[in-house]
């Protein structure tokens, strides 16, 4: 039984046992000559970890997909070669441009980045004629040549090392070989937004590992690679319809890490404009993953401390998913007020204005369900000592959107925000917010002139309370302090306990 089995198996044929034959007698013949048994040894070593490395690179890119491809010289110009020749000189092209310069020989090194160079523009002028046609050989050779030269690991000096990782008064740090990456970065983006470029060939080899390799480059401190990678990680977005949700919950577990672990994250303003444009685009009613994407990715990221450098485009995703829903708004207010910051003014202020936003969107009916705690704060923000805040909230009532929401829930609202406005009429320090107090109070005035009345009338009986509270308080801290006064007097009167003597004699 086992025989037959074995010879069903294929065996190699002679051609190959021949190659094998005569690369075992050279081996044996270099082996034996010259005493060299050593550096052979060494050099097989080293040719069978190149042979792995080989079989690695293939996996990805199939080295099949480039049998049967004539080889060109690369250093040809397109205009001198026909039109069957060019998709082979154009894969000449992209393998040279994968080969490493020389930084051994600066000389050497210097002429293999120009002639690296002018290949790169000779490349992106070709894909930008109109006039490429994109085969499978041609689609691998550009997605493994954009990989040699674009995916790499960033130093940790690339990193923010602030503990807070606010970068706004951070000078930006530009990478010393953009000149070489912008092109690289060109030509793959006009090799994505090609119109003929057949999608179903091309996840073969823009697939999953693929991006995310690409997102991890979002930690580039360069503000120009960040921008390039928005604008592809869009177009790929936008063209492999197959890989949108993978590259949502590739995004989504970034978020996470950036803000319940580490907090450091260069490209979170860019990642938020791109998901901007994919939300506005979304189809109504929304899908419930994306609704929990808003609660569980979006609203979290008003925690750190950073949220100023990405704050902007954060209200943007914010406001675009009440635009499509506004039964979100709900969520989002509560989200803010949980994560409301109390001793951060600057990130107060952004809170205010996101509010304000949110209230100009806002339903009546979603508006009364978080209309208390809500004004609680804003309540709060009035009394703030820091002036701009305080400013900040009393420009609430120039918005015509929101002062209409409190005119038609004032019997709710003026309770909470009257006591407010008299403690700062008594005790603030800045002028602009005493005369901005002032001007808020006239205007509540004048749409309930009883309303306001009452208010006050309100607030001066639990003063009075609170002044009887205090003063009962007072008294029973007095009589305390008497009875502990009259304790040493009684305990004088207690005679001193003689010393006990010893009975045994020194």
């Amino acid at each position: 039984m086992i025989k037959q089995i074995l010879r069903k198996l294929p065996r190699k044929s002679q051609k190959s046992d021949s190659l094998d034959s005569a690369g075992n007698d050279s081996d044996n013949h270099a082996s034996n000559s010259d005493d060299g048994v050593q550096c052979t040894n060494f050099g097989n070593k080293i040719s069978s970890r190149l042979r792995v490395v080989k079989r690695v690179s293939s996996a990805v890119f199939p080295a099949s997909i480039m049998a049967g491809v004539e080889a060109v010289e690369p250093n040809l110009s397109f205009n001198n070669v026909s039109n069957p020749q060019k998709p082979n000189l154009f894969i000449s092209k992209l393998n040279l441009c994968c080969e490493a310069c020389n930084s051994s020989d600066p000389d050497k090194g210097t002429a293999e980045q120009d002639l690296k160079r002018r290949t790169l523009i000779e490349l992106v002028d070709f894909v930008s004629s109109g006039s490429a046609k994109f085969n499978e050989a041609a689609i691998a050779a550009m997605c493994k040549m954009c990989a040699i030269n674009l995916f790499r690991v960033f130093p940790p000096k690339y990193r923010s090392n602030t503990a807070s990782g606010e970068a706004d008064d951070e000078e930006p740090m530009f990478d010393p070989a953009w000149s070489s990456l912008q092109l690289v970065y060109d030509l793959f983006l006009q090799f994505i937004s090609y119109s003929s470029l057949d999608a179903k060939v091309a996840k073969k080899y823009i697939d999953q590992p693929f991006i995310l390799r690409l997102l991890d480059l979002f930690e580039s401190e360069d503000p120009r690679e960040r921008d390039c990678l928005k604008t592809i990680l869009h177009r790929i977005y936008g063209k492999f319809t197959v890989h949108r949700p993978f590259v949502r919950k590739a995004v989504s577990n970034i978020i996470y890490t950036f803000v319940f672990e580490t907090e450091r994250h260069n490209g979170i303003a860019e990642l938020l404009e791109i998901f901007g444009s994919i939300i506005s685009g979304f189809a109504v009613p929304l899908k419930e993953e994306h609704k929990m994407f808003l609660c569980r990715v979006l609203i979290p990221l008003h925690k750190p401390k950073s949220v100023g450098v990405y704050h902007q485009q954060l209200t943007y995703c914010v406001v675009q998913f009440i635009d499509k829903d506004p039964k979100l708004a709900n969520s989002v207010i509560t989200g803010l007020l949980k994560y409301w910051p109390v001793t951060n003014s600057q990130k107060e202020l952004m809170f205010i204005s996101e509010s304000e936003e949110i209230l100009e969107m806002i339903s009546m009916t979603e508006f009364q369900k978080i209309m208390v705690p809500l004004f609680r704060r804003i309540a709060c923000c009035l009394n703030s000592f820091h002036y701009q805040v305080a400013e900040r909230a009393h420009m609430l009532w120039n918005n015509e959107r929101v002062l209409n929401l409190i005119k038609h829930n004032r019997q709710v609202i003026f309770p909470l925000i009257f006591p407010a406005l008299e403690r700062n009429s008594r005790n603030h320090w800045h002028q602009t917010v005493l005369n901005l107090t002032k001007n808020t109070r006239k205007m509540l005035s004048e749409i309930d002139d009883e309303l306001t009345l009452a208010c006050e009338r309100k607030l001066e009986e639990e003063d009075s309370q609170s002044n009887e509270a205090s003063e009962k308080r007072k008294l029973t801290w007095e009589r305390l302090e008497l009875a502990a006064g009259f304790e040493p007097a009684a305990a004088n009167l207690v005679p001193p306990l003689k010393p006990a003597t010893c009975s045994v004699a020194c």
